[in-house]
C-alpha cells in the first residue's frame, strides 16, 4: 500500500497538502511508536497500516473542523503516545501545541519522538489533567483543548473545558456512537461554562470506520471549583 498516497488523500479531503517532508516525519514517529510499544504500553495498533489509518489520518481529520485551521495554540488532554496533538502539530508548523499526560513514561516517548522529528512547536507537560487546569499558567489559556479516547463526555468536559479560553472551544474525537453520551453530558457542559455547537461525523480514507468531532463552544469562564479532585470526577460525573 502507498502510505504517502493515502495520507495526501486524506489531508486533501480536509484541505490540507502533505509534504514528503511532513511524511517522513509520521514515519519516523511510526517506527518509533514501534519501537517503544516494545517497552511500554503506547497502543494496542502496532502494524504500519493500522497506525497509520486508526492513529495518523484518526488525528489530522481534526482539520475538518476550521477552528483546527485557525487556533493560535491548543492542548491535548490525556495525550497518550501523542494523538492527535502531535499529527497536528505536524500538519500545522504554526500552531503552539501542549501535550499533557499523567504517565511520565509516555512524556519521555513524546519528548524523544519531538526531538527526532524536529517539531519546534510543541511543548510536553507531566501531569493529571485535574492539576493542570488549576495551574494559572495553562487554566483558561487555549483556543482548543482537544482529547481522545480518554472518557466519556460528561468526565471529559470537566477535564477539558477549564483549559479553553472564553471564545474558544474544546472537540473531543468521539466513536460512532455518542449520542448517549452528549444527552448526559448536558448539563455539566453548561455547568463548565460550554455549549454544544455541533456533532461532525469523519470518515477513515479505506476503511468503514465513522468517527466523530464533538464540538463545545466555550461561552463562559468556568467555576473555580471545577475540575474537581482526582477519582471524584469518574465516580461522580457532573449529572
Amino acid at each position: 500500500m502507498d502510505f504517502y498516497d493515502l495520507m495526501s488523500r486524506s489531508a486533501e479531503d480536509v484541505g490540507l497538502q502533505l509534504s514528503k517532508e511532513q511524511y517522513e516525519k509520521f514515519i519516523d514517529y511510526m517506527k518509533l511508536l514501534q519501537e517503544w510499544n516494545e517497552k511500554i504500553n503506547l497502543t494496542a495498533i502496532v502494524d504500519d497500516e493500522g497506525i497509520i489509518k486508526k492513529h495518523f489520518i484518526d488525528s489530522i481529520k481534526a482539520f475538518k473542523r476550521d477552528e483546527f485551521k485557525s487556533a493560535s495554540n491548543l492542548i491535548d488532554v490525556g495525550t497518550g503516545a501523542g494523538f492527535p496533538g502531535l499529527p497536528i502539530a505536524i500538519m500545522r508548523a504554526d500552531l503552539n501545541v501542549t501535550l499533557l499526560d499523567s504517565l511520565n513514561k509516555r512524556v519521555n516517548f513524546l519528548n524523544t519522538v519531538i526531538n527526532r522529528i524536529g517539531t519546534s512547536n510543541v511543548a510536553t507537560i507531566h501531569s493529571r489533567a485535574e492539576d493542570g487546569a488549576k495551574d494559572i499558567n495553562l487554566r483558561e489559556k487555549f483556543d482548543i483543548a482537544t482529547s481522545r479516547a480518554v472518557a466519556n463526555m460528561s468526565v471529559l468536559s470537566e477535564l477539558c473545558l477549564p483549559y479553553v479560553k472564553v471564545g474558544g472551544n474544546f472537540i473531543a474525537l468521539k466513536g460512532p456512537s455518542v449520542d448517549q453520551e452528549i444527552v448526559e453530558s448536558t448539563n455539566a457542559v453548561k455547568i463548565l461554562g460550554g455549549e454544544l455547537l455541533e456533532i461532525c461525523e469523519i470518515s477513515i480514507e479505506d476503511t468503514e470506520l465513522k468517527h466523530n468531532l464533538v464540538v463545545v463552544k466555550k461561552i463562559a469562564k468556568c467555576p473555580k471549583a471545577y475540575p474537581r479532585k482526582a477519582g471524584l470526577i469518574s465516580k461522580n460525573p457532573i449529572k
